[in-house]
């Protein structure tokens, strides 16, 4: 099952918890509008972690795909979703892949994933881990396409939570995601174990705090991507 029930409660309370949303404009020349659901759209589950990470990229990639109509645009499918294990990741642009990681590469526009961390993390903390991860990645290409500009890496890293909060939460409105009680405790705790103990906002791998990842992927949840 996706494991995101009761999110709208607990998001909302996240956000009332911080005092800041994402701040700025809306996100880089992203579509603001909410395209109506399709009207065949129901709800989908997955049963295993397979069936979770296939059910993330295809309706993540679909919502964008609806999102980039409402602007006028076309979204541009990543060409590969490649699952590797530790060191034997394709490498992006001459760079080699590392072991415990996912990353969204801008040459050859794929996303690639240590499957064997992820499913740990599924195992540990729960389906969330696939339902973040994901779309998370899945936000840089979206920020590729957009050509979007960035002062620091962190302020990259928190719009793709915050898209991330944005896919989701259209998903689940619209009801093609299901949801259960507990979800938001492991939605949370996914969250909060993928920030950076400290706010060194200048480094060039900074992610943001617990924190501030979870503002951000809130405030994409409650609004939209618009605001991200």
């Amino acid at each position: 099952m996706t494991r995101y029930g009761r999110l709208l409660v607990v998001v909302s309370a996240v956000v009332l918890a911080f005092v800041a949303g994402c701040g700025g404009s809306p996100g880089a020349g992203a579509p603001e509008a909410e395209p109506e659901p399709p009207a065949s759209s129901g709800e989908l589950t997955g049963q295993t972690f397979e069936d979770d990470v296939k059910l993330a990229l295809r309706l993540s990639e679909d919502f964008w795909v609806r999102q980039f109509e409402v602007s006028g645009s076309t979204y541009r499918p990543i060409e590969a979703f490649v699952p590797y294990r530790g060191e034997g990741g394709p490498e992006c642009g001459g760079q080699p892949s590392v072991p415990d990681n996912a990353f969204y590469c801008p040459v050859g526009h794929f996303v690639a994933y240590d499957e064997t961390w992820m499913k740990s993390l599924y195992d540990r903390m729960g389906d969330g881990s696939v339902y973040l991860i994901i779309p998370h990645e899945l936000g840089h290409a979206v920020q590729a396409q957009l050509m979007s500009d960035f002062q620091v890496n962190q302020q990259r890293e928190l719009q793709a939570d915050c898209y991330a909060g944005g896919t989701l939460g259209s998903l689940i409105r619209e009801g093609r995601l299901g949801a259960e009680p507990g979800d938001e405790a492991e939605l949370m705790l996914n969250l909060s174990a993928a920030g950076d103990p400290t706010d060194a906002w200048w480094e060039p791998d900074a992610h943001g705090t617990a924190a501030q990842r979870q503002e951000a992927f809130a405030s994409g949840y409650n609004n939209g991507v618009g605001v991200c």
